[in-house]
């Protein structure tokens, strides 16, 4: 009877499990499928890795998009996000991105460069303080699709109106690495939600 019972238990929590995972997974894809980007007080790039002064592919394309949307008029400001490691000798992902920016005629006093966040709940702390040190009252959010969902809902629990704008396509992705993506989202966002330190999963800020 006890058995029964357990096993009557496992089947439904698994149940659970997969509805919370099936929600997760379609909430995850919806935003990684529509971009929002419409006129605010600012773009804000979330950060990802630089090797040694230069934006990664990923960043690279990430600050392509916020140029993009910068000449397009959609805020007249752009932040750029992230702090660096010890090895990364003095370079940050927030500094390396302000050069970025720089470079592609962004004017130097319409960009912020926030430069101590380590990874994404960090970074969106970090963007909360700076919307209320300049009353930035929306603000575009710039990053990978899969990543966008769980950045949104970190805004929103900061405080923040923000709209999601995913960078464009790099190259060629196969099923298995954006399935790993895709998981990788759905246990961050999971584990967010019932309060598990993730630190150790993301290392840095996504990349």
């Amino acid at each position: 009877m006890a058995r029964l019972l357990l096993r009557r238990l496992l089947g439904v929590v698994l149940l659970l499990a997969l509805g919370w995972f099936g929600w997760v997974y379609l909430q995850i894809k919806a935003v990684a499928g529509h971009d929002e980007a419409r006129p605010a007080d600012a773009i804000a790039v979330f950060g990802a890795a630089e090797y040694g002064g230069r934006p990664s592919p990923v960043l690279h394309a990430r600050l392509d998009h916020a140029v993009e949307l910068y000449r397009m008029q959609m805020a007249p400001l752009v932040i750029t996000l992230g702090g660096g490691s010890d090895l990364d000798k003095g370079m940050t992902e927030g500094g390396v991105g302000r050069d970025y920016l720089l470079a592609n005629g962004v004017p130097f006093e319409q960009i912020v460069a926030e430069t101590r966040s380590v990874d994404t709940e960090q970074q969106v702390r970090r963007l909360a303080e700076i919307a209320r040190e300049r009353h930035l009252n929306s603000i575009v959010v710039v990053s990978d699709g899969t990543h966008l969902f769980r950045v949104r809902k970190l805004c929103q629990d900061a405080g923040l109106t923000v709209y999601t704008s995913p960078r464009g396509p790099l190259g060629h992705i196969d099923d298995y690495d954006l399935s790993l993506r895709y998981f990788h989202e759905m246990l961050s966002y999971t584990l967010l939600r019932l309060h598990v330190n993730i630190g150790w999963l993301h290392g840095r800020a996504d990349a």
